[in-house]
């Protein structure tokens, strides 16, 4: 059995999901033997020696676990469905923060309601929600979606 703090070692076939843009790799191994879990495990990875990542393992429906290859991941690999990627990684036992700006801070701060659901959200969540506002192109478009944000929160959508 493997140590939990050595990295494992893999290469596979980018697989497409359905007909989305949406790609993956099968996980070749027991989650339950190396990392004595059976859902999903966070991960650090780095594809092609070159790309790092940090995700999770997810078992959705299937006999084994998968690891998501993002657009930007593949992007970065010049990849896509049908090549082969190697992929080295290890559990991921880090805290996982997500950075507020301070602007988005403010709001929340004008908002204790709103900010009390952030704080319960996940990380994936609370992710989704900053890079939506961090993307906006102009300062119009960002105070929009800060705004919003606040609505969809109060709402009860946990994410974009």
């Amino acid at each position: 059995m493997l140590m939990k703090t050595e990295s494992v070692q893999f290469k596979a076939i980018i697989q497409q999901n359905g007909k989305m843009n949406a790609a993956f790799v099968e996980f070749p191994f027991s989650t339950k033997e190396l990392f004595n879990k059976k859902g999903q495990v966070k991960i650090k990875a780095i594809f092609d020696e070159k790309v790092e990542y940090r995700g999770s393992l997810a078992k959705m429906k299937s006999e084994c676990h998968f690891l998501i290859l993002t657009q930007e991941v593949r992007k970065q690999l010049g990849k896509t469905f049908g090549d082969e990627v190697s992929v080295s990684l290890l559990e991921d036992k880090e805290e996982r923060i997500v950075e507020i700006a301070d602007d988005i801070a403010l709001v929340f701060n004008e908002n204790p309601e709103a900010k009390a659901l952030f704080k319960n959200m996940s990380y994936t969540h609370k992710k989704e929600y900053i890079r939506w506002i961090e993307e906006a192109k102009n300062p119009e478009t960002r105070e929009a979606r800060k705004t919003k944000m606040i609505t969809m929160i109060l709402a009860g959508k946990r994410g974009i």
